[in-house]
C-alpha cells in the first residue's frame, strides 16, 4: 500500500507512458466496474458522483458518460485549487453529457477564517487544517449531496493503509444519513487507472505528468519522490495516519454490501 507509484522525478515521460499497465483481470474487473455504476444509475435515484478530477475521477466521468447513464458530477471548487485543475475543470464542463455542478465554499466564511487565522493556518496545526477543510470542503459537501440518496468516489483500495479495505459498497453512512457510498474503483490498480485513461485519451490533470498522483488544494499538495507513499504529498507536514480531510472519514465500521 505505501509503495512508490513514480520512478523518477526526473523522467520526462508523461504519466500515461510511465504508468499504464492493466492487471491480468482488468477486462473483468473493469466489467464489474460497469455493472456497479449501471446499479447506482437505476437502484438508487438521485445518485451523483464527487469528482476531485484527479485520475481516478476522471475515469469515472468517462464511463458515467460512455454509459449514457443519469449520474450527476459535482466539483468542490475549494478556491485554493491549482490552475491546471482550474482548466481541467472548465475542459470537463464543456465535453461531459452528465452535468457537472461546481460548489464553492462561503466566501464570508472564507474571509473570516484568513482574517482571524491567516492565509497559511493549515500549516500551523492539524486542527486549523481541518477547521480551513472544514470551511472548503464539508460544509460545500453537505449542499452536494443534500437530497441524493447515494454517492461515488474514487477511492481504490491501494491509495493508502487508511482504504485498504474499501468496499465497492459502502453502507456505513446508511443509518445516519440515508446514504449509500460507491467506490466502483475500489479493487482498480494505478497501473489499471492509466490503462484506462491511455486507451480512451481521457483528458487528465498534467500535474499528474509532474509527479502529483494524489491533487488536492494547491497549498497542501506537493509532488511525490522515489520512494514515498502515494498519498505522501497531501499534508505532507502532518503525521503519515492523518492523511484525510474528513471527506472519507468513517463514523463506523464500513461493510460490504451484497453485490
Amino acid at each position: 500500500m505505501n509503495s512508490s507509484f513514480f520512478s523518477s522525478r526526473n523522467a520526462p515521460a508523461k504519466a500515461t507512458e510511465l504508468h499504464a499497465k492493466a492487471s491480468p483481470d482488468f477486462a473483468a474487473t473493469l466489467a464489474e466496474t460497469q455493472a456497479l455504476l449501471q446499479r447506482a444509475a437505476t437502484e438508487f435515484v438521485p445518485v451523483t458522483q464527487a469528482s476531485s478530477l484527479g485520475a481516478e475521477d476522471v475515469v469515472i466521468t468517462h464511463l458515467i458518460n460512455t454509459l449514457q447513464l443519469d449520474i450527476s458530477v459535482f466539483v468542490l471548487e475549494t478556491g485554493a485549487l491549482h490552475t491546471e485543475t482550474l482548466a481541467l475543470l472548465e475542459r470537463t464542463q464543456a465535453h461531459s453529457h452528465a452535468p457537472i455542478h461546481v460548489l464553492r465554499p462561503v466566501q464570508a466564511s472564507v474571509i473570516q477564517f484568513v482574517r482571524d487565522k491567516g492565509q497559511d493556518a493549515m500549516y500551523q496545526n492539524m486542527d486549523l487544517r481541518k477547521a480551513c477543510c472544514a470551511i472548503r470542503k464539508m460544509e460545500p459537501l453537505a449542499r452536494a449531496l443534500k437530497g441524493q440518496r447515494a454517492w461515488i468516489t474514487g477511492l481504490r483500495q491501494e491509495q493508502s493503509t487508511a482504504r485498504a479495505e474499501v468496499p465497492l459498497l459502502d453502507e456505513s453512512e446508511v443509518a445516519t444519513k440515508d446514504l449509500h457510498k460507491f467506490n466502483p474503483l475500489a479493487r482498480w490498480t494505478w497501473g489499471d487507472v492509466w490503462h484506462y485513461i491511455a486507451t480512451h485519451q481521457v483528458d487528465y490533470n498534467p500535474l499528474h505528468d509532474q509527479f502529483f498522483p494524489s491533487i488536492g488544494c494547491a497549498p497542501c499538495t506537493r509532488a511525490i519522490s522515489l520512494g514515498e507513499a502515494f498519498r505522501a504529498g497531501r499534508w505532507w507536514w502532518e503525521d503519515e495516519a492523518a492523511k484525510e480531510c474528513g471527506l472519507h472519514v468513517k463514523t463506523q465500521a464500513s461493510k460490504p454490501a451484497n453485490l
